[in-house]
């Protein structure tokens, strides 16, 4: 019989047609928010990092010269200086002076011309204070590191504030953006385009930005560049990305087309197959890429019908959260991994079983209560589960959310947020949620190619994941070389067809028994070879 509503999904076909296309501005904006935030902030940090380099050289020199001088403004003293000169590739000058600001001798043995630009600010675990001043004819600021000798005495070191010419700096900076320096209170130090828009935050105007500390040292590097002026350098990927979400748009409705025309649309009898047991577990390992060691498994669900057919989750997924099934359908799979997995979990103590939740779990704490009558008797503990938060739809109350996670916490389950990166999480979203682990979406993963050295989103992933205390995990690992990538920078869980797919509960079993054997011997020879070693 032709389903009713064939005419509404012809319908719903053709404006899900046009998704693409509508689609390409946001997504290739969001992308080029990323790259360039990455580029600017490496620029940031590259001109920070100089600025403390030159600092600290100066320092260095300082006291060197001081533990060698008995005495100030003798032959001795001055030699010193002149060969810390000579030797530094930043310092300038020295000064010997008093409170008053009489000078008493120099490197050179000249009166030395300069200014202050900023009261004097002391540098932190340093009996150093550090001055922002002019020198001489020098364009760019300059950096005067004072350490006081006695009681009346200051001697200063000299240091440009940045190695490079404003010139050679403006060249590096992306027509209309910005570069300054400022102390950490706020004081403005050194300034390359016009930082008025940036500053008064006008509307309509908005900035890819990034800022980098110093280290120690009260000073602060501001880059910015006008997001119009970046978006403007991608127009040619632009172009394509258009082109491709058009032939796209076309596939796609040609394909809903003939479908609603040829085929008998069926009605999703979901809650019916809830009930029936045929949503399955399946249960795709998580491998250690160090140690090929088993550290766990995502539960995965198929629906296996009577005749059977095997209907992936994508078929069947997003009805079941738009109408609440996914509710039941989440406690009928962690009842089953409950009898698939309790002797596996009892006898491999550290294995971690990952149970995906969706945006309805955490409209109320009933899913707390849930786990508890579920796990609370079962071999498997509550800390050997993770429950990972889809991003499917944004969570509509955060509050509430925030308190379910917290129950989740108070068992010893950990979260995860899922496809990080790809949805509703924002990055900003991953650091209010409490969240343990970050999967890193396969979209990511698939930009690692046989001859990749860097790939800043990734890597950017990778570090904000870091600087959040969170455990790392890939998604779609499916090549040696994106293995070994990651490896590489320190994420050590996986998952992906290199290693296996979604497997039925026998398969899975077999495989981390087998795992489990191989472990002994691995960790003999890595004994033997540390003896010989």
């Amino acid at each position: 019989m032709q389903s009713r509503y064939s005419h509404i999904l012809m319908l719903l076909g053709a404006i899900l047609a046009f998704v693409p296309i509508l689609a390409v501005d946001y997504l290739l904006d969001a992308y080029v928010r990323v790259r360039e935030k990455a580029i600017i902030q490496q620029s940031a940090n590259l001109i920070s990092s100089q600025i403390e380099i030159g600092a600290l050289d100066a320092v260095g020199s300082l006291r060197r010269i001081l533990a060698s001088s008995p005495s100030l403004c003798t032959p001795t003293f001055v030699a010193n200086v002149q060969n810390e000169i000579e030797s530094s590739l930043n310092m300038k000058q020295v000064l010997v002076e008093n409170a008053d600001g009489v000078q008493y001798c120099d490197a050179f043995g000249r009166s030395v011309s300069y200014s202050p630009l900023s009261q004097s600010l002391p540098i932190p675990g340093h009996t150093e204070t550090i001055t922002v001043v002019k020198l001489g004819e020098m364009a760019m600021p300059a950096l005067k590191i004072t350490q006081i000798f006695g009681t009346t005495r200051r001697v200063s070191a000299f240091v440009p504030l940045i190695g490079q010419s404003r010139d050679g700096l403006a060249k590096t900076i992306p027509t209309a953006g910005i570069l300054r320096v400022v102390l950490t209170n706020g004081t403005p130090v050194f300034t390359i385009g016009d930082a008025a828009a940036f500053d008064q935050e006008e509307p309509g105007t908005e900035f890819v930005s990034a800022q980098s500390f110093a280290g120690e040292l009260p000073l602060k590097v501001e880059s910015a560049v006008p997001f119009a002026i970046v978006r403007a350098g991608y127009a040619d990927l632009d172009v394509s990305f258009t082109v491709l979400a058009c032939l796209m748009s076309a596939v796609f409705l040609l394909t809903a087309l003939h479908y609603v025309r040829r085929s008998r649309v069926p009605a999703f009898d979901l809650e019916r197959a809830i009930a029936r047991g045929q949503i399955k577990p399946y249960y795709q390992p998580v491998i250690n890429l160090r140690t090929g060691q088993l550290m766990g498994c995502e539960v995965l669900c198929r629906w296996e019908k009577r005749n059977g057919e095997i209907v992936p989750p994508g078929a069947f997924i997003d009805y079941a959260e738009v109408t609440g099934l996914a509710i039941p359908m989440t406690l009928s799979l962690m009842q089953q991994v409950k009898f698939d997995l309790g002797e596996l979990c009892r006898q491999m103590p550290d294995l971690k079983v990952s149970i995906n939740l969706f945006e309805g779990h955490f409209r109320d704490g009933s899913i707390v209560e849930d786990v508890q009558a579920i796990f609370g008797n079962s071999p498997i503990a509550y800390r050997q589960l993770v429950f990972e938060i889809t991003e499917r739809r944004p969570l509509a109350n955060s509050t509430v959310a925030i308190s379910v996670i917290a129950g989740l916490h108070a068992l010893g389950s950990k979260l995860a947020m899922d496809d990080a990166g790809t949805g509703h999480s924002n990055l900003a979203y991953l650091g209010t949620l409490g969240v343990d682990v970050i999967k890193i979406d396969r979209i990511f993963v698939d930009m690692i190619k046989p001859d990749t050295t860097q790939v800043p989103v990734l890597d950017g992933l990778i570090a904000m994941a870091k600087d959040l205390n969170c455990e790392i995990v890939a998604e779609g690992v499916e090549t040696e070389a994106q293995a070994l990538y990651l490896r590489a920078r320190g994420v050590l869980q996986a998952q992906g067809f290199i290693f296996a797919p979604a497997l039925k509960v026998g398969a899975f079993k077999e495989l981390a028994i087998a795992l489990q054997a191989t472990q002994p011997q691995r960790r003999r020879a890595e004994s033997a070879v540390a003896t010989a070693a």
